[in-house]
């Protein structure tokens, strides 16, 4: 059985031991790479571009290896010289070693060697190009996957929303609607009572439910969107949230400019959410939050004492891995047994 190999010009059988060859070579060139160059471990591609990038490696290594060879040789005369000088007395070919001359080479030999570092630079580029190039995705790969990339994304973003409205849904039936069932209750009560004291008892009763009930009105507000976040940024409603939280929470906020509305809205409900789950499951005592800007990148990490077995998959973890997706940005837990618990998120602000 051969594989057929299309070319500019005709075809080129070969055989299926020549194009299996050709594909092993190849992958120990591509792990060689992405272990020293970097770049992914995972490539998709076929004999002819195995092929294809053997071919075009040959002179890539072979322009290396003469660039090595020049540095060796640069090497050895450089010490052969400063040994013969100091051994015979003699510089070069019986000329006295006079100090211009020392300069004179010196100098020529250092702008040999940065020629013959560039030069290895520029292999390495180059060889870095024909892997990319023969064992890269081609463009319209890259288009098809980022394609599917998006459509995956935004499916989750549909989901994380539906999420988000279930929980208030339920924020409210839980809390706010019961504590007004129960407010209307006592508010009957204290008209059908028969004395002019039970009424006041009932409606002072009345009045400290209406009050808890405004209170879980505002804490389901808050949790949805905090009014801080629009008027002050970023930093101001994380410092909401720590003064909210029943867990003593330090923030390290390093971020000179206000990023993206929508970079500062995750990071707030990805800080949130972190926080809310170190006070309420895993038992910490103290919660530590850093938003640092990194090129163009914002860095959010939220690290507890807790003890520890966060599952990712879980609504809320699962909620900002997808919020945080929709930006293109990363999302990461860490969180052995025994803790810490470690949450981060990079998020792209330009």
């Amino acid at each position: 059985m051969a594989y057929s190999l299309a070319f500019s010009r005709g075809q080129l059988a070969v055989p299926k031991i020549v194009a299996d060859g050709a594909q092993w070579l190849t992958e120990l060139e591509r792990r060689r790479l992405a272990a020293f160059l970097g770049g992914s471990r995972e490539a998709e591609y076929g004999p002819v571009r195995a092929l294809a990038y053997l071919v075009l490696r040959v002179p890539v290594g072979l322009l290396g290896g003469v660039i090595l060879l020049l540095i060796a040789y640069g090497a050895v005369a450089g010490v052969a010289l400063v040994a013969s000088w100091w051994i015979t007395g003699d510089y070069l070919d019986g000329i006295p070693p006079a100090w211009w001359i020392v300069l004179y080479t010196a100098v020529f030999a250092v702008v040999m060697l940065f020629i013959a570092v560039q030069g290895l630079v520029g292999v390495v580029a180059l060889e870095r190009g024909v892997a990319r190039r023969c064992l890269g995705p081609s463009p319209l790969e890259e288009y098809e996957r980022r394609i599917t990339q998006l459509s995956v994304t935004r499916a989750e973003v549909v989901d994380a929303v539906d999420d988000e409205r279930r929980r208030i849904e339920r924020d409210l039936h839980d809390g706010v609607q019961q504590r007004l069932v129960a407010l209307g209750m006592l508010i009957g009560r204290a008209r059908r009572a028969g004395d002019a004291e039970r009424a006041a008892e009932l409606l002072g009763q009345a009045h400290e439910e209406s009050q808890r009930a405004l209170e879980d009105l505002r804490e389901v507000t808050w949790r949805v969107y905090p009014a801080a976040l629009d008027g002050e940024g970023l930093r101001a409603a994380l410092e909401t949230v720590a003064e909210r939280s029943p867990v003593p929470v330090a923030i390290v906020y390093d971020v000179p400019d206000r990023p993206p509305h929508a970079v500062e809205t995750a990071a707030y409900f990805v800080v949130c959410e972190a926080v809310t789950n170190a006070a309420k499951h895993s038992g910490a005592r103290h919660v530590e939050v850093r938003v640092a800007r990194y090129g163009r990148m914002i860095s959010v990490r939220i690290e507890d004492d807790g003890s520890g077995g966060a599952d990712p998959a879980g609504g809320g973890l699962a909620g900002l891995a997808r919020r945080v997706a929709a930006l293109d940005g990363t999302f990461g837990v860490d969180s052995p047994p025994g803790g810490p618990t470690v949450i981060g998120a990079d998020l792209p602000c330009g």
